[in-house]
C-alpha cells in the first residue's frame, strides 16, 4: 500500500467528521497543524466504528483527545448484563504513513488505563467527563473487557522493543484474569473500513466434508466432518480474510482458545464432543464429482468466510503447529451455509445470530445438583422464599429470595477461605471459577444449610449496601477499594460476627446484622490502610482483592488491626470529599494562586465533577453545553477570579461550583470550587497552590 491510500483514509475523514470532532482547543494552531490535530482524532473516530459500530456524529463524540486525555485519544463503552466491554484507542496519524508509537506512548497509554481502574476520573479532561457514569455501570456489571486500540497510520510492524513492553505491561494487568487486550489497527484496516465489504478479500477454496449431511429447504447448506489438517491449511493460505464477515477476529490468548488447544494436544480424539463447531458462510456452494449424503463429499466454495468460530480455527491451526503429531487426530463439526438464493442481510443474521446466542456455562450443569434442588425446596418450605438456579428464570426482588449466583458470591465471601472471595471477585457475572467442582464443593458443601445460605445473602446485601453509602464521600482509593472490596470486607465482617449458630432457625440473626454498618466502616479502613501498607499507594486495588495470595495478605493485616482495639487508621485526606474540602479552604488557594501570578490571564479552565454524587447529578447537565464547563482567569479579580462562559459574570471558584451544581441539580450547599475547576495539563487550583506554598516553603495554613 502507499500514499495513495493514505489519501483515500485522509478524505473518508474529511467527508465524514469535519464539523463533528471539537476542535475548539486547537484554535491558536497554525491550520496546517490544527488540521493535522483533527486527522489524528478523525482516525480514533474511525478506531471507535471499527470496534464499535456507531453514526459519525457518535463516533465523533467519543474522542476526547488533548491535553489530560492521560495518553488515551477515544472511547466506547457497552454496558451489558453479560460481560461489559470499553475500548481505549490511541491514534497517530501520518502524512507519509509512519505513524510513530514507541515505549514512551505506551507507557502513558497504560497510566491512563491505571487511572480510569484507580476511579481516579478527576485526573481526565471534561471531554472525557460524559463517559464516567458509563464506565462506573460497566464497573458494576462485574470485570468489563477492556480492549485498548492502538490506531496507527503505518502499515510496518511496531518495534520489537515495543511489542514486548506491551506485552509485560498487559501481562501486569492480566495477573488475575484475562481483563486487558490490546489490538492493533493499521492502514490496511482503516483502508478495508473506509471501503466497507468490497475491500475483504474473496477466498475460494476447495474443502473435504466426512459423512456430509445438507439442507434445501429454504436455503442450501451442507455439514458434516472437517479434519484438523484441513482446517489449518485453510488458516495458513487465508489467515486474514478468513474473518472477513466475522463480528470480532481470533484472539489468540484468550482464555477459550488456551482451552481448544489443550484438547487438541492431550484429547484430540475428543475434540469433535467438545466443540461447539464452525459455521462459514459462502456465496457458492459446487460439489465436485458425485456427492452422496452420508459419504465423504468434496466442495468448492466461492467467496467463503468463518462467522462463527474464529477462536476455534485459529487455536486449531496453531495447535497443529505446535504439536502436528497429536493434533492430526482431531476433527471438528462444520456448517457451510449458502447465499446463493438467500434474501438480502439474510449472512449479516447468520453472523449476529450464532455471535449471540447464550453459551452452556458450568453453573448450568450445577442446577441439576441434588443439593441445589434441596435447597430451592427449603428456601419455599422453611423461609416461604424463591430460590433460582436455573439462568433465564426470573430474579425475586430482595425480600422474596435469591439466585444460586448471589448465594454462591454470599458463600464465597463468608467461607473460611478467603482464597475464594478473591475467585468470585474475578468476574461477578460467570463465576466461572467456582462452578469448577473443587471450589463448588468448598463453597457449598454437601448439603447446603438453607438458614446459612439465606443468612449470608443477607449479610453480603447489608455489607455493600453500607460501603454504597460509604462511597458517596470517598474518592479515588476509597472509592476504588469500597467498590471493588465488597467480598473481602464481607469476609472480614463475617469473622468479626457470631455466627457459631447460623444454621439455627431460632438463632437472633437481626442482632448481627445490627453490627455491621459500625464493622464495615472500621474493616474499609483497615482494609485500606493495609493495601497501601503492603503493597504501596500506587498498587491496584483490584489486585488486592482479586489476587488469591494479596487477600489472604491483606484480611490478615486487617484482623490484627481490628483485634488491636484501637482507632480506625484516618484516611488520606485525598480520599476523602470532606476532608478535602477543609484542606482546600486552609491553603486559601486563589489568594495564593494570584499572589504568585501562577495562571497567566485569560487561561481557561475546565470544570470536573469532584465526587460520586456530583457526577450523577452533574454529568449529564455539563453535557448540555460545553460552556458551563469553562471558566476565563483572571489575576485582577480578587476573590472573583473566574468568569465562567456562560453568562460572563465573575465568580469566586466555589462560589460557581455552588451555582453549578444548584441549577444542575438543585442542591444547595458550600463546596470547595479549587477542587473541581483544573487548569489542563496541570492540576487542580487546589494542587497547584499547594505546590506553590511548598514551594515557598509555607506549609498550608487557614485563611
Amino acid at each position: 500500500m502507499s500514499k495513495l491510500h493514505v489519501g483515500y483514509v485522509r478524505k473518508a475523514i474529511e467527508e465524514r467528521f469535519d464539523g463533528l470532532i471539537d476542535m475548539s482547543d486547537q484554535a491558536r494552531l497554525s491550520q496546517e497543524s490544527r488540521h493535522q490535530a483533527f486527522l489524528s482524532r478523525g482516525l480514533a473516530a474511525l478506531a471507535t466504528q471499527i470496534e464499535h459500530p456507531c453514526s459519525d456524529r457518535v463516533a465523533a463524540s467519543r474522542v476526547f483527545d488533548g491535553q489530560d486525555d492521560q495518553g488515551l485519544d477515544a472511547i466506547a463503552v457497552e454496558v451489558s448484563t453479560v460481560r461489559s466491554r470499553i475500548r481505549l484507542v490511541q491514534a497517530k496519524w501520518s502524512d507519509q504513513n509512519k505513524g510513530a508509537f514507541g515505549e514512551a506512548e505506551v507507557h502513558k497509554m497504560f497510566h491512563g488505563l491505571e487511572l480510569m481502574l484507580d476511579r481516579n476520573f478527576g485526573k481526565f479532561n471534561r471531554r472525557f467527563q460524559p463517559f464516567v457514569p458509563d464506565i462506573e455501570r460497566a464497573y458494576e456489571t462485574g470485570t468489563p473487557k477492556i480492549t485498548l486500540v492502538l490506531a496507527l497510520m503505518r502499515e510496518a510492524p511496531l518495534s520489537d522493543g515495543v511489542r514486548e513492553l506491551i506485552k509485560i505491561k498487559q501481562g501486569e494487568q492480566n495477573q488475575v484474569e484475562q481483563m486487558v487486550e490490546v489490538k492493533i489497527l493499521d492502514l490496511r484496516d482503516f483502508h478495508r473500513a473506509i471501503l466497507g465489504d468490497a475491500a475483504a478479500p474473496k477466498i475460494n477454496a476447495k474443502v473435504q466434508l466426512e459423512c456430509f449431511g445438507q439442507e434445501s429447504t429454504p436455503y442450501k447448506a451442507m455439514y458434516g466432518t472437517m479434519t484438523v489438517p484441513d482446517l489449518a491449511d485453510l488458516y495458513e493460505e487465508h489467515p486474514r480474510g478468513l474473518f472477513a464477515r466475522n463480528i470480532r477476529d481470533s484472539l489468540d490468548e484468550s482464555d477459550v482458545n488456551l482451552k481448544i488447544r489443550r484438547t487438541l494436544r492431550e484429547e484430540p480424539e475428543h475434540f469433535w464432543y467438545f466443540s461447539n463447531g464452525i459455521t462459514m458462510l459462502c456465496e457458492t456452494i459446487t460439489p465436485l464429482g458425485r456427492a452422496l449424503p452420508g459419504k465423504v463429499g468434496h466442495f468448492q466454495l466461492t467467496g467463503v468466510s468463518v462467522v462463527n468460530g474464529a477462536q476455534t480455527v485459529s487455536a486449531i491451526h496453531r495447535a497443529f503447529k505446535e504439536d502436528p503429531d497429536a493434533a492430526q487426530d482431531g476433527r471438528v463439526l462444520v456448517r457451510l451455509i449458502s447465499l446463493e438464493h438467500c434474501p438480502p442481510g439474510f449472512g449479516d443474521q447468520v453472523t449476529t445470530t450464532t455471535n449471540t446466542q447464550n453459551p452452556i456455562e458450568e453453573r448450568d450443569f450445577k442446577s441439576l445438583d441434588q443439593g441445589q434442588l434441596n435447597l430451592r425446596d427449603a428456601f419455599a418450605l422453611k423461609l416461604n422464599r424463591i430460590y433460582v438456579i436455573k439462568r433465564g428464570e426470573a430474579i425475586p426482588t430482595s425480600e422474596h429470595g435469591c439466585s444460586i449466583t448471589e448465594a454462591a458470591e454470599a458463600l464465597a465471601a463468608t467461607s473460611s477461605n478467603a482464597q475464594l472471595a478473591a475467585i468470585a471477585k474475578r468476574d461477578q457475572n460467570l463465576l466461572a471459577e467456582l462452578w469448577e467442582d473443587h471450589n463448588y464443593q468448598e463453597v457449598f458443601g454437601a448439603e447446603p444449610n438453607v438458614y446459612r445460605v439465606w443468612r449470608c445473602v443477607e449479610l453480603l446485601r447489608a455489607v455493600r449496601t453500607q460501603l454504597h453509602a460509604l462511597r458517596e464521600g470517598l474518592v479515588w482509593r476509597a472509592d476504588a477499594a469500597a467498590f471493588y472490596g465488597d467480598l473481602l470486607v464481607t469476609h472480614i465482617v463475617y469473622r468479626r460476627l457470631s455466627t457459631r449458630s447460623i444454621e439455627d432457625p431460632g438463632f437472633d440473626w437481626s442482632a448481627e446484622l445490627a453490627k455491621v454498618p459500625d464493622l464495615v466502616r472500621d474493616t474499609l479502613f483497615w482494609v485500606l490502610h493495609a493495601i497501601d501498607e503492603e503493597y504501596g499507594t500506587s498498587s491496584h486495588i483490584i489486585a488486592a482483592v482479586r489476587n488469591t495470595e494479596r487477600i489472604e495478605r491483606v484480611v490478615r493485616a486487617t484482623l490484627r488491626g481490628l483485634d488491636s482495639e484501637k482507632q480506625a487508621p484516618p484516611l488520606n485526606a485525598d480520599y476523602q470529599v470532606a476532608q478535602a474540602e477543609t484542606r482546600g479552604r486552609r491553603i486559601s488557594a486563589v489568594s495564593t494562586l494570584v499572589a504568585a501570578r501562577r495562571i497567566p490571564n485569560g487561561t481557561v479552565l475546565e470544570y470536573r465533577p469532584y465526587s460520586k454524587p456530583e457526577r450523577r447529578e452533574m454529568v449529564a447537565w455539563l453535557a448540555e453545553d460545553p460552556r458551563r464547563t469553562q471558566a476565563t482567569w483572571s489575576n485582577e479579580g480578587g476573590r472573583y477570579p473566574l468568569q465562567w462562559h456562560v453568562d460572563k459574570e465573575w465568580y469566586s471558584p466555589s462560589g460557581l461550583a455552588r451555582k453549578m451544581r444548584h441549577e444542575a441539580a438543585g442542591v444547595d450547599s458550600a463546596v470547595q470550587g479549587t477542587l473541581r475547576w483544573f487548569v489542563p495539563g496541570e492540576g487542580s487550583l487546589d494542587e497547584l497552590a499547594l505546590a506553590v506554598r511548598l514551594a515557598e516553603g509555607n506549609e498550608p495554613t487557614e485563611g
